[in-house]
């Protein structure tokens, strides 16, 4: 391991990878930078002297002294932890690319998809762990084995996080209503789709649990948005452009003293191109008018693709829920779809929302207690 200093002290080189003198004086990790017991800044930028350099760096055993100019202050830096926080990489040079941790699919995931036993994931740390990974890797999974009673899916949101009350209630129950409120309350089999792509911000994770389930048909299926983004940018790049670069609109007023309302892309990009999420509901897409009219056809053109794409078979995951299962979805990726069931018998499902940020944070966590794979 060599270190040198570049660019007149603005930067240092380790080995091959180089790092700014001010974004190394910023991520100082010495006590008067950062509190030893949470890791907050104890400092704005405002008190980093604008012109800070270093004029001194050299290797101790696995770390690097640095010391910065003109606060003439010393900090070591553990290598592992520059290297693990590197900058100086080659740039994505395409739009759509998908996160580290990311895994796309389509129906060859059938019989692989992240489930668990719902006392298993309870009592069993590293279980829960195990799960909750492969729920980030795929955006869904499922657990069997739980409780048949009401209320239950409270259960599992207390794995993960917290629920993310709305207009429905803390949860919602889906079956048959007479005039319901939402298609969702029918026996009418659903596109698929992201639930209530009309509230800004979304809600991330969505829970179905089954506590009734004997009628005919109402098979639950799954489809990963990215790898549908994915498939129709492979085939129609200017109709993913079209898509992520236009909003559509969305909106929701079939309640009383409920009027919601989003504009959103329907494949959304980070400033760099990073595909973070896919808004598709066509039960709730309100006029969009927010695209040029000479680009109007393409775009729709493309609307009608991915639609396409998401409807085909090759794409989806099906399975059909036993009382005291359910499944979550990452519901800024993942589409959930019902096949259309009979009146005979009786299906009850109960869902809620939470968020996928509670989620990542007791992944995280778990991980760093329990020294287990992040995957």
């Amino acid at each position: 391991m060599q270190v040198s200093i570049i660019d007149d002290g603005r930067a240092i080189a380790l080995n091959d990878t180089r790092f700014h003198a001010i974004w190394l004086r910023d991520n100082a990790p010495d006590p008067a930078t950062r509190d030893p017991g949470n890791g907050q800044r104890l400092i704005a930028l405002r008190d980093i002297p604008a012109d800070t350099v270093v004029s001194a760096a050299e290797i101790s055993g696995d770390a690097v002294q640095i010391t910065f100019t003109p606060e003439d202050k010393t900090v070591t830096f553990e290598a592992a932890w520059l290297m693990d926080h590197a900058y100086d990489r080659a740039e994505h040079s395409a739009a759509g690319w998908t996160a580290p941790g990311i895994e796309t699919w389509d129906n060859a995931l059938s019989g692989s998809i992240p489930e668990a036993d719902f006392n298993a994931v309870t009592q069993d740390r590293t279980a829960r762990a195990t799960w909750l990974g492969g729920v980030a890797r795929y955006g869904f999974g499922k657990l069997t084995g739980g409780p048949v009673e009401d209320g239950a899916l409270t259960q599992v949101a207390d794995l993960f996080g917290y629920i993310r009350e709305t207009n429905y209630g803390k949860w919602f129950e889906v079956r048959t209503e007479v005039n319901p409120t939402n298609l969702a309350f029918t026996g009418l089999g659903l596109q698929a789709h992201t639930d209530n792509p009309y509230r800004d911000p979304v809600p991330t994770v969505q829970i179905l649990y089954c506590l009734e389930n004997s009628a005919e048909g109402g098979e639950n299926m799954v489809v990963d948005g990215f790898a549908c983004a994915e498939r129709l940018q492979a085939e129609n790049p200017r109709g993913f452009d079209l898509l992520s670069r236009y909003c559509a609109r969305f909106e929701y007023a079939g309640s009383d003293g409920v009027c919601l309302r989003s504009r959103r892309p329907m494949i959304e990009l980070a400033p760099d191109g990073e595909m973070i999420g896919v808004r598709f509901n066509n039960r709730s897409a309100a006029a969009i008018t927010d695209v040029p009219f000479d680009e109007m056809e393409d775009y729709y053109a493309a609307y009608r693709r991915l639609g396409e794409i998401i409807d085909d078979p090759q794409m989806e995951v099906t399975f059909k829920l036993s009382p005291g299962e359910c499944f979550i979805v990452n519901n800024t990726r993942v589409l959930h779809a019902r096949k259309g069931y009979s009146g005979e018998g009786s299906r009850w499902l109960q869902g809620c929302y939470a968020d996928m940020d509670g989620l990542r944070s007791t992944h995280a966590a778990l991980v760093q207690e329990l020294g287990v794979a992040a995957e």
